[in-house]
């Protein structure tokens, strides 16, 4: 069969324009006095956030929740904050019935504000005290009160206050240099902090410059000044000196006093090769 040659006989590009997509582009072009290009570019950008924030295909169990971006400063107004959509595990059943059965409800709700914080930092996004309450059905005071035994029991929660050091408690930062210097390996430290090995040598090297100029005698204040840190974390990381500085701790002797590799540091290598390939033998 020959194609028809002109093919708008029946008006097809007038009916395509009769779209929800140019109604849309229509309203914005009259109802905020734009030019059809702005208009249509407009129409564009919001299918893009529509896509980001409502387009989110979940599994059982599974909820969509809208938390603070974690990148967003302190300070800044709830409302004029970045937004992620997150997909949250709820429930879990087989995790959360046990959790039921062997701890009750406290231990149910505990091992979710485990999970929940976790998968929304993995997101890109901070939880708060308040978020947890609505999402679990409690109240922001009972989180607050799993937070602190949780804490307490070793793990590690991150949430908005935790990450932008807002709450009472230590910084992340310090609480993850307090891990390493208990002996956590990076991979411990990335498990139960969420925390990558580049994020923790990172800190290392701020804590090491903060360290190095308390060594020297300088002040507080100039210490904040020329490490570019806050007061809090300076003096957070200066008390965690003193404390693991008095116990000797080896990991912390071995980041402030590194030892060159001179010729007898050398030669004992060199000797303990040998005896080793003997050995080997």
């Amino acid at each position: 069969m020959d194609k028809i040659k002109n093919n708008d006989t029946y008006g097809l590009k007038r009916l395509e324009s009769k779209n929800a997509r140019n109604a849309i582009i229509q309203k914005l072009f009259q109802d905020f006095n734009l030019t059809p290009i702005i208009a249509e570019a407009f129409y564009q950008q919001v299918s893009v956030y529509f896509s980001e924030h409502s387009n989110i295909s979940l599994s059982s169990g599974e909820v969509s929740y809208e938390a603070v971006c974690s990148t967003e400063p302190a300070g800044k107004h709830i409302r004029l904050t970045r937004k992620v959509t997150c997909r949250l595990k709820l429930m879990d059943i087989n995790s959360d019935f046990d959790a039921l059965a062997n701890f009750g409800l406290a231990g149910m709700r505990r091992l979710r504000i485990e999970r929940l914080t976790r998968q929304a930092y993995d997101q890109g996004a901070l939880l708060t005290y308040e978020d947890l309450a609505l999402l679990l059905t409690t109240s922001p005071a009972t989180v607050k009160r799993d937070v602190f035994f949780l804490r307490k029991d070793g793990k590690f929660i991150m949430t908005r206050g935790t990450k932008l050091d807002m709450g009472p408690w230590l910084s992340h930062k310090s609480i993850i240099l307090d891990l390493y210097f208990k002996g956590y390996s990076f991979t411990d430290i990335e498990l139960k902090t969420n925390h990558s090995e580049t994020s923790v040598k990172r800190y290392l090297a701020d804590f090491i410059q903060v360290a190095t100029l308390y060594k020297q005698n300088f002040s507080h204040q100039q210490i904040r000044l020329i490490a570019q840190k806050s007061d809090r974390l300076v003096r957070e990381y200066i008390q965690l000196y003193d404390i693991y500085y008095k116990l000797d701790n080896k990991r912390l002797l071995e980041l402030i006093s590194p030892e060159p590799v001179g010729q007898d540091a050398k030669k004992k290598s060199n000797s303990q090769s040998r005896r080793g390939g003997k050995n080997n033998e």
